[in-house]
Formats: C-alpha cells, structure tokens, sequence
C-alpha cells in the first residue's frame, strides 16, 4: 500500500474497498506507515463493524547466536494503538487455533502434546488447553524461567510450566521411531 499523496489529509482520502470486514495483522516483513494508516481507515469505517484480528503476540523472534527480530506482536500492538482497540488473536495463546483444529478432526487432547520453544505461547495453549506440554530449550525460554515460574505459588505463572522439557527438538527423533 502505497501512501496517495504528500500529507495527512491526502491519505485519509484514499478510497476503500467496501467488501472489507476485516483487518488481519500477521508477519509482515513489508509492514509501513501506509499500511497502519490503510488499517485504522478500514477499522473507523463508519457503517461497518469491521474485525480487528491479529495472528499472535509474540513481541521477538529470536535469531541463531541470541540474535532477533520484532515479532508479529508489535505489529498488532502498533494497529492496536492507532486504532484504540484490541485484536482478536486466532494464533498462541489464545484456544481459538486448537478449538478449530479439535472440531475439525477428531482430537484427544489427553493423546497430544504441544511442543515449542516459547513459555508465553506454546505452553500457555498446551496447558490451557489440557494437552501435554514439552518445552525445547532452543529457542526463547530457559530452563531457569521455568524453575521461577514452577517455585512461584502464582497460578499464571505456573501455567506457563511444562510437563517437559528437551534441549533440542532433535532429542525427540528415538522417540519418534518407536
């Protein structure tokens, strides 16, 4: 999306298309100004009730070396605060995903397990979702996070511990040949 025009006034006049209901925040490594104007256009549409939903949270996405990049979350934070409202979000935590998933094909969750690498996300829907949890260690949480959430008599942190952990998704390979 390009900005139509030198000033403010100018880009609040580009039209819009009327069939959009919704505005979806996801990764967007081409996310610009233009955009978070398009977005708060479309959701201060007068007339319609148009959706804001965003795909996660995750503020950082780490990189080899303890490198990283924004994550999709300060995306849907920046639409959030321009358009003074919170998103929906379809992805981790939120149950909305597994939900889908579950009603479509017929999931036991005592039988699954959620794996990842992140205690904000993929544990949290694990465990709220009833469904066994493993961390792997290679990503963004530490085994040190999980032993101040396990001592802490706090019932958010402790959803944040997993049943699991492994340093690395490779040590599930064995396991996987059985």
């Amino acid at each position: 999306a390009a900005l139509p025009g030198p000033a403010p006034a100018d880009w609040a006049q580009a039209p819009l298309d009327p069939a959009v209901r919704a505005v979806l925040v996801g990764f967007d490594e081409h996310f610009s100004y233009a955009k978070l104007c398009q977005a708060l256009r479309y959701l201060l549409r007068d007339g319609t009730d148009c959706l804001l939903v965003g795909t996660n949270r995750d503020h950082r996405l780490p990189l080899e070396g303890g490198a990283a990049i924004p994550g999709t979350g300060c995306l849907v934070k920046a639409v959030e605060t321009a358009a003074q409202r919170d998103a929906f979000i379809v992805g981790k935590p939120n149950r909305y995903m597994f939900d889908c998933v579950a009603s479509e094909f017929n999931i036991d969750p005592a039988r699954t397990i959620m794996v990842g690498d992140r205690l904000d996300t993929d544990i949290l829907m694990g465990n709220s979702c009833g469904l066994t949890t493993l961390l792997t260690l290679t990503g963004v949480s530490t085994l040190d996070e999980v032993r101040g959430h396990q001592d802490s008599n706090c019932p958010t942190r402790q959803s944040l511990v997993p049943d699991y952990y492994v340093d690395s998704i490779s040590d599930l390979l064995p396991a996987l040949g059985e």
